[in-house]
C-alpha cells in the first residue's frame, strides 16, 4: 500500500511509484502522465506513440536494465510479426533524438551491450506542474544575483555620461568661439578699447568656466 503524500513533496520513483503522481520530472523535461505528453523547458515535444511508451519503460525502472525483450512486450503484441531488433533500435534512437541524447555520450539512455537500456537521471514524481528545472551547478537563473562593483561615490548611467560630456563640449565651443571673435575684434579696433574688451572677456569666461566646472564633478564612472 502507498502511502498519502503531500501534492508538494516530490517522490523518488522507483516501481509502482508512477501513480503516486501526475507529472515526472528529469532534467529539462517533464512528462504529464494524464495528458500522456513530454515538454522541455513549457515546450512540447512529438512523440510517436511508441516512443513515448519507450520513455516510459525507462522510467518505471531508473537506474535499472531495461532488456530488450521487455521493450519487444511493452511495444508489440505477440502476434505482431515485425524485425523486433530493427524496430527497437529505431525506436530508442528516435527518443534520444527527442531528449537531445546521443548514444556515444549519453545523459539520459545508455546502451547496456547484449542486454537492453537504462535510464541515468533521477527522477521525481508530483503533482506540481511547475516545478524548476536547477542546473547542475545547483544555482537557479532566479537565484542568481550579480554583485555590482562600487567605484568612487558618484554613479553614472550611460545617458548621464552623453549630457555631462555634451555640456563640457558646449563650454568648450563656446570659449573657443569667444576668443575666436575676441581676436578678429581685437584686430579691427584702436589698441586701448581693444585691450580694456578684451580683459574683460577674459575674466567672463574664465567665471563661466569656473561656473560649469563647479556643477558638473567629475566622478569615477561605473559600467
Amino acid at each position: 500500500m502507498i502511502s498519502m503524500r503531500e501534492p508538494d513533496s516530490p517522490t523518488i520513483p522507483g516501481p509502482g511509484l508512477l501513480s503516486s503522481g501526475r507529472y515526472i520530472h528529469f532534467g529539462p523535461f517533464r512528462i504529464d502522465q494524464q495528458r500522456q505528453e513530454v515538454t522541455r523547458n513549457g515546450t512540447r515535444l512529438k512523440l510517436q506513440k511508441k516512443v513515448y511508451q519507450t520513455l516510459l519503460t525507462l522510467v518505471e525502472k531508473p537506474g535499472e536494465v531495461v532488456t530488450r525483450e521487455e521493450l519487444r512486450m511493452r511495444l508489440w503484441p505477440a502476434d505482431t510479426h515485425v524485425n523486433y531488433d530493427a524496430n527497437v533500435n529505431t525506436t530508442v534512437n528516435k527518443l534520444r533524438i527527442a531528449l537531445g541524447d546521443s548514444s556515444d555520450k549519453p545523459l539520459y539512455v545508455e546502451t547496456i551491450p547484449r542486454k537492453g537500456y537504462s535510464l541515468l537521471v533521477q527522477l521525481e514524481i508530483s503533482n506540481r506542474a511547475g516545478t524548476m528545472y536547477v542546473p547542475q551547478n545547483g544555482t537557479s537563473a532566479e537565484n542568481t544575483e550579480v554583485t555590482p562593483s562600487r567605484v568612487g561615490i558618484f554613479k553614472f548611467s550611460k545617458s548621464d555620461l552623453w549630457v555631462v560630456l555634451g555640456a563640457i563640449g558646449l563650454i568648450l565651443t563656446g570659449m573657443l568661439l569667444g576668443a575666436g571673435f575676441m581676436r578678429l575684434w581685437m584686430n579691427h579696433s584702436s589698441p586701448v578699447y581693444t585691450h580694456s574688451l578684451a580683459l574683460v572677456l577674459s575674466r567672463l569666461l574664465e567665471k563661466t568656466a569656473s561656473r560649469y566646472s563647479n556643477l558638473v564633478p567629475l566622478a569615477p564612472v561605473c559600467a
